[in-house]
């Protein structure tokens, strides 16, 4: 069994480490808060600071909310680098910057270290049933030692290539899961708005060709009101900031990905920026004056 670190516990990283463990692999855990007791079987060990979890593991895992985040424990005080030896491989799972990533994997590589970029799709569900797609960016000998790691929380594993292409690959499904997003609310708003039961509207479009897992999942939490948090509409605004601010550097257009930026903008201007991203159509509600139900 393999020494591992895991760094960031929070809605998605706690089950993600909870999975490493109970394979029974001994894991070092570190989080900004107190290590959740319910993690702290088998051989799972509670570190004082990224720089003991570096020092104590082989592979050391970290999800964490963004770039600066990813930064501070790589690079900080009592950080991931200064607790590196020779031989370890870092992986940054959290969802930030591709161009800071490049940066990031070339400063651990100084080290004589690997480092995998794999961000995550999937939200809270797909980590707690180890069914999350994993999109890595790195060398393929460092993937081939970890994937059997990725396969504990994960079912749909693709290196995409070299670093920073796990996050640049991320980046494009947040703007599908955006705009797919968007799309069910403006439609199922129109429904209701329009007389009809949204709910019916919905069921009828899940056997034609406008079914999406985002109309099934995302659409049902819209009707029933369901909004807490699998995946906050806060994170989705960073990860739509990176879309765009990456398209500036290259020069491109994304119109489609700046409007639905602005309705999580209402969002988080209405102080629902903890909300679950499918709370979205709060911003169209609001400018119809109509609940979708």
């Amino acid at each position: 069994m393999s020494k591992l670190g895991f760094i960031g516990l929070g809605i998605m990283g706690a089950p993600m480490a909870a999975h490493l463990i109970k394979a029974g692999h001994e894991v070092f855990l570190t989080t900004r808060s107190k290590v959740p007791a319910d993690l702290l079987t088998g051989k799972a060990v509670a570190c004082k600071s990224a720089k003991e979890v570096a020092e104590k593991a082989d592979i050391i895992f970290m999800m964490l909310p963004d770039t600066p985040d990813v930064a501070r424990v790589l690079f900080g005080e009592d950080g991931v680098s200064l607790g590196l030896s020779r031989g370890k491989t870092v992986v940054d799972m959290s969802s930030i910057s591709p161009m800071d990533t490049k940066e990031f994997a070339k400063s651990i590589n100084d080290l004589g270290c690997d480092y995998l970029d794999a961000p995550v799709s999937g939200g809270e569900v797909g980590a707690k049933a180890a069914s999350l797609t994993i999109m890595v960016g790195g060398p393929d000998a460092a993937f081939d030692k970890v994937k059997p790691l990725f396969e504990l929380m994960g079912k749909n594993i693709t290196l995409v290539g070299g670093n920073g292409d796990g996050q640049t690959c991320k980046v494009a499904n947040q703007i599908i899961v955006a705009l797919n997003i968007a799309a069910v609310g403006e439609a199922l708003l129109f429904a209701s708005k329009a007389g009809a039961d949204p709910a019916k509207v919905r069921q009828a479009l899940m056997g034609g060709f406008a079914a999406s897992r985002i109309l099934e999942v995302h659409g049902e939490r819209m009707i029933k009101r369901t909004f807490a948090p699998g995946f906050r509409i806060g994170l989705h605004q960073k990860d739509l900031g990176l879309a765009l601010s990456g398209a500036r550097t290259l020069g491109v257009a994304l119109p489609q990905t700046a409007g639905a930026a602005q309705l999580m903008q209402v969002c988080a201007a209405n102080d629902m920026q903890d909300l679950d991203h499918s709370a979205l159509v709060r911003a169209l509600e609001l400018m119809a004056h109509h609940d979708v139900a």
